[in-house]
């Protein structure tokens, strides 16, 4: 399984935006936040979920694969990293190849923004700004040990479907243990929310 990483737990996210507020504090980001809060059921539910990059594994980053221009490079740790702003050409094919719909064109700019899982912090054993700020835990860094020793009861999900591509990530979704479905479709698990499945 994977090593350290951040786990997304949907049912913990209370929409506060201190992830979007951190994120956008980083010296990297120049103001702009890299990770998006989705509303699963806006104007019917407050449920909220934040979006930030899964680092595909498997098949390795089809943002990259995609990239014309060579700009988004993965380390040899798995992780992808934002589009280099000297090759970057602001096509949107990344755009377009996410099945997580995670990376973003800043038309202005010309280039491509997305979460790199704040690299110059990770790569010191540092947590991610999004996860130190998180007051719920709904973004947890950690290994999947620690996270499930301090959340009995949960699983974790990194395969998904889209179709017949199934796409394996380095970042992981928190599924409760009695609701998992393998691998998890549509690229996010089923959620309960309000009495009723949803899946976004």
């Amino acid at each position: 399984m994977m090593g350290r990483t951040i786990f997304i737990d949907p049912g913990r996210c209370i929409g506060c935006q201190a992830c979007v507020s951190a994120c956008r504090e980083c010296d990297s980001h120049r103001g702009k936040s890299m990770i998006h809060l989705d509303y699963t059921d806006e104007g019917h539910s407050v449920a909220s979920l934040p979006t930030v990059c899964m680092h595909c594994e498997d098949p390795v980053a089809p943002c990259a694969e995609v990239c014309p221009a060579d700009a988004i490079l993965v380390t040899a740790d798995g992780v992808v990293q934002q589009a280099d702003t000297t090759r970057c050409i602001g096509c949107s094919n990344c755009v377009n190849a996410c099945p997580f719909g995670v990376p973003k064109i800043d038309l202005q700019a010309k280039l491509q923004m997305k979460c790199n899982l704040c690299y110059d912090r990770t790569a010191y054993g540092l947590a991610p700004m999004c996860a130190t700020v998180c007051p719920t835990g709904a973004l947890f860094y950690g290994t999947v040990e620690e996270l499930q020793a301090e959340r009995p009861g949960v699983q974790v999900a990194d395969t998904f479907v889209f179709g017949e591509t199934e796409v394996r990530t380095g970042v992981a979704m928190v599924v409760p243990a009695e609701r998992v479905q393998w691998p998890v479709p549509g690229g996010l698990p089923v959620v309960e929310i309000n009495g009723k499945d949803v899946r976004r």
